[in-house]
């Protein structure tokens, strides 16, 4: 029997599934990572007894990762709280990096890394770059009409779904939309009416995916490029869970960086926000609704700050309420500080490589590879820049001239030079192969990695 335990259930049905609970009806329960912060919930379970622990989407415990979400700082304490039982967490799309940052946030400290790599044979990945808007609303309506399958369409504003939703069906396509300020029934109805098939065309922000799992979407569409190529991954990986072959297709203008780039600056939070929590928190235990109302903070940001805290060892969480510990130091705050600036950087550096597939000519797939660190390996010979080189493409009217002669490149590191990368960090140029150079990094790993990926150590 399976049990739920999430926001969609009324106080009389919640009541009714805590005791069946307690009853040891249920041999799996899904819980959300708000339910684990409510401490009635986290008696039940112990009482009850856990003997696997899954966290889904994993990557969103990492504040290194694409998809961080503040929720999933209450697992490690739920964790605690259960008496530890064996743990497993699961992500489609994770580097290097945000695997060791689960690793460490869970305490999985013995734990056996599986990854099956992030091949998708029947997927086939596509850009098309657009000069303006019209040309970009021409380009959605050419695939929506060659493709006869259902699909998605992401976007990166609720505004932006809207309307292109009335864009679409003003152009009779089959179209429903689905965003975080719709009611919370008209989103159930709309996401029901997409899986069985009543709605071919899912207009959506990032809020819808999470569960959606129908295996013949033939399609997803970015109108706007995402954040990180772990986000897009995640997201064109809901097409063509059937094995039939599905398209991944990505409509690029150089402009919509600045959507993302707008996102970005208002991430992570400020000196003076870091200041307002601590103080509401140094004036006395309190939940993070608490101190959202009391520092006029979005909660979200809050339990971000207060996660900061608890790391420092300044404050402690103890049931629902964040208890001071100690003061906070100046040096200390600017350390914090200095950790959020890191992950904005680190967050920079993932738009940019975003920024980079959709303008490379080369195999995408060898991109994709090369970012997960996985070996390159042969050219998929399906993606667009495979099926058709850019030797190959008729000129368009912007290219009727020929181009000019490129200046021979030359390598940018030599041999025995000290590099840096993002996520293997300090290491020694071994070989230069034209664009691509084979790196010595820490704990005897070697990588062949793409000179553009690399600076100087």
């Amino acid at each position: 029997e399976v049990a739920k335990l999430d926001s969609t259930l009324t106080t009389g049905e919640e009541r009714e599934t805590a005791e069946e609970i307690a009853n040891g009806a249920n041999d799996l329960i899904y819980v959300t990572p708000e339910r684990l912060e409510n401490p009635e919930y986290l008696d039940l379970l112990r009482t009850r007894g856990v003997s696997l622990f899954v966290v889904d989407e994993a990557h969103c415990v990492s504040q290194w990762g694409h998809d961080f979400r503040p929720a999933y700082l209450a697992l490690p304490d739920a964790i605690r709280a259960l008496e530890r039982p064996p743990i497993l967490a699961l992500t489609a799309t994770a580097t290097r990096q945000v695997v060791e940052d689960i690793v460490r946030q869970l305490g999985m400290s013995s734990a056996e890394i599986v990854n099956l790599g992030i091949e998708r044979p029947n997927l086939r990945y596509e850009v098309l770059r657009t000069v303006n808007g019209a040309a970009k609303r021409e380009s959605l309506l050419r695939v929506l009409r060659e493709e006869k399958g259902s699909g998605i369409v992401y976007a990166a504003t609720i505004r932006t779904v809207e309307d292109l939703h009335r864009f679409l069906v003003a152009n009779s396509i089959d179209a429903g939309r689905y965003h975080g300020k719709l009611p919370t029934r008209e989103r159930e109805q709309v996401q029901e009416s997409f899986m069985s098939g009543g709605t071919r065309v899912m207009v959506a922000t990032s809020a819808f995916g999470m569960g959606v799992d129908k295996p013949d979407i033939r399609f997803v569409v970015h109108w706007n490029f995402p954040d990180s190529l772990e986000t897009y991954l995640q997201e064109v990986g809901r097409a063509g869970r059937d094995g039939k072959p599905a398209r991944a297709i990505l409509l690029y203008r150089l402009e919509d960086k600045r959507v993302q780039s707008f996102f970005l600056g208002g991430k992570y939070p400020r000196r003076q926000d870091t200041l307002a929590v601590w103080s509401a928190i140094a004036r006395g235990p309190a939940s993070a609704r608490e101190l959202a109302r009391k520092t006029d903070l979005p909660e979200k940001k809050v339990k971000v700050i207060a996660a900061q805290l608890i790391g420092a060892g300044a404050a402690e969480r103890r049931r629902r309420h964040i208890v001071p510990l100690r003061s906070l130091r100046p040096k200390e705050l600017d350390r914090l500080l200095s950790s959020y600036e890191k992950r904005h950087a680190s967050d920079r550096d993932r738009l940019e490589q975003m920024m980079h597939y959709a303008q490379s000519v080369g195999c995408r797939v060898r991109t994709l590879r090369e970012y997960f660190a996985e070996e390159p390996g042969a050219a998929c010979g399906r993606c667009d820049n495979c099926r058709q080189p850019l030797a190959a493409r008729p000129p368009t009217a912007a290219r009727k001239r020929a181009p000019p002669k490129p200046a021979e490149r030359v390598p940018r590191f030599q041999l025995g030079d000290e590099v840096r990368h993002r996520r293997y960090g300090h290491g020694k140029v071994l070989d230069v192969s034209g664009s691509n150079v084979l790196v010595a990094f820490a704990k005897d790993m070697t990588h062949k990695i793409r000179q553009d990926w690399l600076s100087p150590a």
